[in-house]
């Protein structure tokens, strides 16, 4: 009985202390959450980069002079001169809010080929081939963190090289740069710290210009060729300058 009414009372005991245990454990302290940070996409700083794709040239060549005796101009017809495009840019921008500015040099070899045969001097097939391509222009644009949409104007020049043919053997010849405006969008994305991705597309107003073409070192007709190029390449950028910054 003495031990029945020893172990009652140490259960009591123990139940008692308990609670007063549990009131004496420390509360956990409280930790402040951390600040959040927000990156954001400074489109600011100098840019290198390479670029690739397609172009299409329209040209109108109409004859004014053969062999010395001058004429009103004459259609000859047109042709489209197309295929591949591949060079590099370099250029600056600076940021203001969502506003990006900058200026940018580019550079393509090209190899954009046509001909058609002459209305007026069948059966001469005349040849069209673009093999340089030069843009430098401004930029404006407006950027959604690091989406940045932009147009661009400015100079463009072409290198082209033009032949008179008959059953594939070449009559007589020309070649030319030529000075023109530009004009272009893109759309531009940045995947990474100082790397960015872009599409655009340009139109090149080269206008009309005189050409004299040659047959033996002499000179046998003047065309008066107008000409314009489409052009949409893919643009991938590095920029330097680390272009995230953190926003508290």
């Amino acid at each position: 009985m003495k031990k029945v009414l020893l172990a009652s009372a140490s259960l009591f005991a123990l139940s008692a202390l308990a609670p007063a245990s549990a009131a004496d454990l420390a509360a956990r302290p409280y930790t402040k959450a951390p600040i959040a940070v927000a990156s954001i996409y400074n489109w600011s700083g100098f840019y290198l980069g390479i670029n690739g794709g397609g172009a299409s040239s329209r040209n109108c060549w109409d004859v004014n002079n053969i062999f010395g005796i001058a004429g009103p101009d004459t259609a000859e017809g047109c042709h489209n001169a197309t295929g591949g495009v591949v060079g590099g840019q370099v250029g600056y921008r600076w940021q203001s809010a969502n506003w990006v500015f900058g200026l940018e040099a580019q550079g393509d070899w090209a190899n954009l080929k046509g001909s058609n045969t002459s209305v007026a001097l069948a059966p001469l097939v005349n040849e069209t081939k673009i093999d340089a391509i030069g843009l430098f222009t401004g930029q404006v644009g407006y950027a959604w963190n690091n989406v940045l949409w932009y147009v661009k104007g400015g100079a463009a020049v072409t290198h082209a090289k033009y032949n008179g043919s008959a059953f594939g053997v070449v009559l007589d010849s020309a070649s030319e740069t030529r000075w023109g405006g530009a004009v272009g969008t893109g759309l531009e994305f940045g995947f990474a710290p100082n790397w960015s991705v872009a599409i655009e597309y340009d139109h090149l107003f080269m206008g009309k210009r005189n050409n004299s073409f040659t047959i033996l070192g002499i000179n046998d007709r003047i065309d008066r060729i107008k000409q314009d190029v489409d052009m949409g390449t893919v643009r991938v950028n590095y920029t330097f300058g680390g272009p995230v910054v953190a926003k508290y």
